[in-house]
């Protein structure tokens, strides 16, 4: 248990006096002066902002991560299925994975315009948004996990009679769970970020839509307030797909814990 204690502050610690060093710099330049208070208000001015206007932040909130959920599911199903028939049939792998890496060079920015445009100021141009956001690296993550599978495991599986599909849920699918939870990490932060960003430029409610007004207002505390708040759901996302990558695959929890016995 002291082992364990000892690895987990080891690994934390650094991050943390980084973490602490930033902010302590970003204090010292608005207190001093250095940098005007209208450009970069004061961390304290910034958690004052955040505690005052929790609740409407939060209200806000729940429609953000709402628009997030929806297309970050939509993501994670539109991915399964394309990398799955990109990865049993050639021809659409070589069709479909030019015109994806394609649609990455399109800056979200640009997109989300063109989105509101077509749909209208709903969730549907956010979730849309969402989807393509998180499409791309959850679909790569999936091709390469198919493609890293042991040759020998899908031999031995088509020598006792087994089926492609048999083989795809066996073999190939559990050793593409490390590369898809990788991807899926990526995604639910891109998720949350790719909804906010769609909000900026049409909406009724949303963090984006709170941002907007705050910076009208030049208000920037507000605004760097939620900054902060969205950078916490983020985290919180890909801690709780960690968690569930350790619940659906407890033998990788066994392979790391016997890497870090052999490293000490």
């Amino acid at each position: 248990m002291t082992r364990k204690l000892q690895s987990i502050t080891s690994s934390k610690l650094p991050a943390a006096v980084a973490l602490a060093a930033i902010v302590l710099f970003w204090f010292v330049l608005s207190e001093t002066g250095i940098v005007p208070g209208y450009m970069l208000p004061s961390p304290v001015d910034v958690i004052r902002a955040l505690t005052g206007d929790f609740p409407i932040i939060i209200t806000h909130a729940g429609v953000t991560l709402q628009e997030a959920f929806y297309g970050l599911g939509i993501g994670i199903l539109l991915a399964f299925i394309t990398a799955t028939l990109m990865d049993h049939f050639l021809i659409l792998n070589q069709a479909f994975y030019p015109i994806m890496i394609i649609t990455q060079t399109i800056p979200t920015i640009a997109i989300a315009p063109v989105l509101v445009l077509w749909m209208g100021f709903g969730m549907a141009p956010k979730i849309t948004l969402v989807v393509i956001t998180t499409f791309f690296p959850i679909t790569v993550g999936l091709l390469d996990g198919y493609k890293s599978v042991d040759r020998d495991s899908i031999d031995l599986m088509r020598a006792m009679g087994a089926s492609r599909r048999q083989i795809f849920w066996h073999v190939k699918f559990p050793a593409a769970l490390p590369q898809f939870f990788a991807g899926l990490k990526i995604s639910s932060s891109y998720a949350v970020v790719g909804a906010v960003i769609s909000e900026w430029l049409g909406g009724f409610e949303g963090l984006g839509v709170y941002m907007t007004r705050v910076k009208q207002a030049y208000a920037f505390d507000k605004m760097f307030a939620v900054i902060i708040f969205i950078v916490v759901i983020s985290l919180v996302l890909m801690a709780v797909v960690n968690l569930i990558r350790r619940v659906s695959m407890p033998w990788m929890a066994v392979e790391e814990k016997g890497e870090e016995n052999e490293k000490e």
